[in-house]
């Protein structure tokens, strides 16, 4: 019997992030072994996904600049 294989990727996402986000990204997947950069960014999505709740309010007057995934001024800080 033929061994069930996953759907094969064919969506490319271009996502910008400054160097905090990136780093923080590459802090996670070197700290969970992850394979690659793009495996832990699908990682990362699939627990968000599965964890966070649904947003109360849609966050219509927001431009996509305003959703970051490390705080500049957090990160001075810490």
């Amino acid at each position: 019997m033929a061994e069930a294989h996953p759907p094969k990727r064919t969506e490319k996402l271009q996502l910008m992030l400054d160097d905090l986000e990136m780093a923080a990204i590459d802090d996670w997947r070197f700290a969970n072994r992850m394979p690659s950069r793009a495996a832990a960014i699908r990682e990362l999505i699939r627990l968000g996904l599965e964890t966070a709740p649904m947003l109360e309010e849609t966050p219509v007057d927001k431009a996509s600049t305003d959703f970051r995934i490390v705080d500049p001024d957090q990160a001075k800080d810490g």
